[in-house]
């Protein structure tokens, strides 16, 4: 049977129809997934179409998720990463939501204070098990949407909760009619989506929740759970590995509305910040983040990423508050003692600071040669130099320039007499044997021992 679309103005086969494969025996893939080597990345050679939505936003589970990373939050500084997100996120609500435990004392506590700043985003949100001991936790909690774990791959429902697919399938539903019953929206978390099988058990029970929303009138938002990373964006990537697969299928087969559907990636192959911009590319909604991208194993998406992907493919902040993502580092590393790797992009203390001398050079002349935006304006993140063997006189004068704030005609260049004897005395340092880069307090102290009164001059100027 066919029918007009009047989105594409074409001719198109009607959707079909899937029903649950109650199989007796767990499809594990193991084509795929041996175990005793890396999984393998399978090709159809079937694409689907770009499908972005009208609107995309970001939601955050760094106090779910991300907190069974790292050691627990206080909820001070629940409140206060709470508050820096919504600041982030700006009035429009790009992180639209944000995701509580609500199993002990503090996570309740926490939940409550973030309820009581009265910020309109991110949205407070929960998370429970499929059962309803877990539902009253929720109740109680006086939250409007709560997420539901449903995993979905046989791995899961047969190895791991020692189900049918059937048993499976009523277990959920159960829960998700008591969360209508109660006016409560649910969020089906599809655990391991990514070794699912998705013609079999995932559309047949996505279909099955979109009957429901309709019966109720109750939304119900379904988030795609790449739990171990298996997720790839490439063109013609076969089922279940397949991104754009997993969300044009969805939308398609299911009928899950975009606004429904939300991307959780985990990191374990590198892969989660460009399996999230699929994602939005084709069809999904929302993508689920964590602050600085902590979380299960090798973590969750970069929230602060996202917001940046944000930007390159809408080509607007959209009110975005983006110098937030420097003082969200911050407090990480000051409040909470996180240590995060220099390099690591927009975050990291280096990430746009370089060593090389040839590219001091050219920042030197003009910083957008070797600067990937101004970070300075956009971050509050100046770019930096940091001093060693390789940064030459270039990169002693733009360090020069940057510590003291030197307007334009008070700046030095890479000829000036006190970069000449700098360069001198660091150079002599690594002929010593010296292996690190010079901390600000070492160069200080090095023009206070080359010229007194020069140091004093350079310091008026950043008064």
């Amino acid at each position: 049977m066919i029918f007009f679309n009047k989105k594409t103005n074409q001719l198109e086969d009607a959707i079909y129809h899937y029903e649950l494969q109650d199989v007796e025996e767990p499809e594990l893939y193991r084509d795929l997934f041996d175990y005793k080597s890396i999984p393998k990345i399978a090709f159809n050679h079937r694409k689907v179409p770009m499908n972005t939505p009208d609107e995309i936003w970001i939601t955050d589970t760094t106090f779910r998720d991300g907190q069974q990373s790292t050691s627990p939050f206080t909820v001070k500084q629940i409140v206060d990463l709470y508050k820096l997100m919504s600041r982030l996120g700006g009035e429009k609500g790009l992180v639209r939501q944000s995701e509580f435990f609500i199993y002990s004392q503090k996570d309740k506590d926490a939940l409550r204070a973030c309820q009581d700043t009265g910020l309109k985003f991110p949205e407070i949100t929960t998370w429970i098990r499929a059962n309803e001991k877990d539902f009253e936790l929720v109740k109680q909690a006086g939250v409007a949407e709560t997420g539901i774990l449903v995993s979905c791959s046989d791995y899961h429902i047969f190895k791991k909760l020692n189900l049918t697919r059937k048993q499976a399938l009523d277990k959920y539903l159960g829960i998700v009619k008591s969360a209508l019953s109660h006016g409560v929206r649910p969020r089906c978390h599809f655990e391991d989506i990514t070794r699912a099988d998705f013609y079999g058990f995932v559309v047949p029970f996505a279909s099955e929740l979109m009957k429901l929303a309709k019966e109720s009138g109750i939304p119900i938002k379904i988030r795609m759970c790449d739990t171990m990373g298996f997720g790839v964006s490439y063109p013609g990537v076969s089922l279940p590995r397949s991104v754009q697969g997993i969300v044009y299928g969805l939308h398609h087969y299911a009928g899950v509305p975009h606004a429904l559907l939300e991307w959780h990636g985990h990191n374990d192959f590198y892969k989660v910040v460009s399996n999230a911009t699929a994602a939005w590319l084709y069809g999904a909604s929302g993508v689920n983040c964590s602050l600085l991208g902590i979380g299960e194993r090798t973590g969750n998406c970069p929230l602060e990423a996202m917001a940046i992907e944000y930007a390159s493919i809408r080509g607007t902040t959209d009110g975005m508050d983006l110098t937030a993502i420097t003082d969200i580092a911050d407090y990480f590393e000051r409040e909470i003692n996180y240590n995060i790797p220099p390099k690591t992009p927009f975050v990291g203390r280096a990430f746009n600071s370089t060593r090389a001398g040839i590219h001091a050079d050219g920042m030197l002349k003009d910083e957008e040669i070797y600067n990937i935006f101004d970070t300075a304006a956009i971050l509050n993140r100046p770019a930096r130099v940091a001093v060693n063997k390789t940064s030459g006189l270039a990169g002693i004068a733009f360090w020069i320039n940057d510590f003291y704030k030197l307007p334009d005609e008070h700046k030095v260049d890479k000829n000036d007499p006190l970069v000449i004897k700098m360069k001198e005395r660091v150079d002599a340092e690594y002929e010593e044997g010296r292996n690190n880069s010079f901390g600000d307090d070492e160069l200080v102290n090095l023009i206070y021992a080359i010229d007194s009164r020069r140091i004093r001059e350079l310091e008026s100027y950043s008064m």
